[in-house]
């Protein structure tokens, strides 16, 4: 009984720990002001830029009667916020192993998922609530949106969230400086944002295209964010692309983003267990 009790209590102290953790991030968040306009207003600046500068050249079929470019590039700016917003929010790890939070976290009687988790969590709640606010932009396109739609586009977003903090924790745990943790990341980050659909679409592989077109068709294929990107853009429009453009099932676009947030989180366990010299282990 002693034993029975005992467990319950481990397993109630963890999740509390892992409700702090992601409530400290949350708070550290959205108290740096700074940090909140850069990860809100660039996707917006890119949005509203390229959207009127590309709208006249942009064409997905002859007749003129496809999406604007402003209403195409939507998906993929909403993404980019949620991508931004989650990636820089791991910063905190290398801010709190500098200041010797993070050590005391790892000496604490808690498994080590359990701080991933804390940490995760809340870069997944600040990346979805700022993208949540960018998606009620999407009102203008006076799109059919439901609250089944609606709920669907949050929950796609939350997932990708959750494998985008991780990715992000992955990078984090490894390095001593935000200098070097902003270098890798926009190395990363923007190659895959662009190679996802959401900039242009994914050109069709057919018999007797060119090799860079097949090169870029399978980029674009082989980049987990592409599925986050199009499982959006099935929700938001139900305007098909012309054939000449491969586009993934709204199915295959689910399990691949949930698959990317497993895979993401497991290394993100996994890492943690491993020491780094700013341990002090």
């Amino acid at each position: 009984m002693a034993d029975l009790k005992s467990g319950v209590a481990t397993t109630a102290s963890a999740w509390d720990a892992a409700r702090m953790l992601c409530w400290r991030e949350m708070v550290r968040f959205f108290r740096q002001r700074n940090r909140v306009i850069g990860a809100l207003g660039q996707p917006l600046l890119f949005w509203l830029l390229f959207g009127a500068g590309l709208d006249r050249s942009f064409r997905l079929d002859e007749s003129g009667n496809a999406a604007s470019f402003l209403e195409y590039y939507f998906p993929g700016t909403l993404m980019l916020v949620v991508l931004f917003t989650a990636i820089f929010a791991t910063i905190s790890i290398i801010e709190d192993r500098r200041e010797g939070f993070l050590q005391s976290v790892l000496v604490a009687p808690i498994p080590r998922a359990v701080m991933v988790l804390g940490k995760v969590c809340g870069g997944t709640a600040i990346a979805v609530s700022q993208g949540i606010l960018f998606l009620a932009l999407g009102l203008l396109f006076r799109w059919d949106m439901t609250m089944l739609r609606f709920a669907g586009v949050v929950v796609l977003l939350t997932i990708s969230a959750v494998a985008m903090t991780s990715l992000g924790f992955l990078i984090a745990w490894r390095m001593e400086s935000t200098q070097g943790f902003h270098a890798i990341m926009n190395l990363a980050l923007m190659p895959m944002w662009l190679l996802s659909g959401a900039f242009f679409p994914i050109p069709a592989h057919t018999p007797g295209s060119a090799w860079s077109q097949v090169a870029l068709h399978w980029t674009m294929r082989c980049n987990p964010v592409t599925y986050a990107v199009t499982g959006v853009r099935h929700m938001l429009t139900a305007e098909p692309l012309p054939e000449r453009f491969f586009v993934p099932a709204p199915t295959v676009c689910w399990v691949a983003t949930m698959l990317f947030a497993v895979i993401t989180f497991t290394l993100a366990w996994k890492i943690s267990g491993q020491r780094v010299s700013g341990d002090l282990l």
